[in-house]
């Protein structure tokens, strides 16, 4: 056989290699972006054109991500910030709307101790610490903006307490680190407090009987 036939084959091994490899490398980066992500991966994706470009996203977020530190909060800032989020159910049963405003301020500052850049604030940089509720701070937000030009109902605004609740705990507990920069809560038990949340707000809409504030 002719050396340029055996050149011609081996070329081609090559490239079926390499093509085999980029396969195999993209495959194992979009299943590290499922793994890290979770529904965050899915909302992405469906958001954008195509899977490049929200992979691309993704690794993006990471990357800003790197660029600062994410420190736990210290014990005498997480009892004090407790008691703030005790200030805001408190405040709800009267005021559902100062409530919300309080505990997106709340959420908001509880963010820039932990760490977060907040002079140009980006969601989607929590993220990629806490994949799983971050679509809740996008909701409560949604609401609070809502609630600014009296367009929210009261259940609408329990809903964003509710929402903010669930963020705030992520943000308020110990995390461990997970091997690659990013940090996850540990697993803990909440007080209940997000239950006595609903609770109030159906206690305030009954006794009103209005269903915006």
């Amino acid at each position: 056989m002719p050396a340029w036939v055996w050149i011609l084959i081996i070329a081609a091994i090559v490239v079926v290699v390499a093509v085999l490899a980029m396969m195999a490398f993209r495959q194992r980066r979009t299943t590290m972006l499922r793994q890290r992500f979770g529904d965050e991966y899915e909302r992405t994706v469906n958001a954008r054109d195509d899977r490049r470009t929200a992979e691309a996203d993704l690794r993006g977020r990471e990357r800003q991500r790197a660029q600062f530190e994410v420190r736990p909060l210290p014990e005498p800032a997480r009892a004090r910030f407790a008691a703030e989020w005790r200030d805001v159910q408190e405040r709800f049963v009267d005021e559902p709307s100062s409530a919300v405003v309080a505990a997106d301020m709340l959420v908001y500052r509880v963010m820039g101790a932990r760490g977060y850049p907040m002079e140009n604030f980006d969601a989607q940089l929590v993220s990629v610490d806490h994949p799983d509720v971050v679509q809740n701070y996008r909701a409560a937000h949604g609401i609070y903006e809502r609630s600014q030009s009296q367009q929210a109902t009261t259940e609408d605004l329990r809903a964003a307490v509710l929402h903010y609740r669930t963020l705030f705990d992520h943000l308020l507990q110990p995390e461990r680190e997970t091997g690659d920069g990013a940090q996850q809560p540990d697993d803990g038990d909440g007080d209940g407090d997000g239950q006595q949340v609903a609770e109030s707000a159906d206690d305030e809409h009954h006794a009103t009987g209005r269903g915006t504030r």
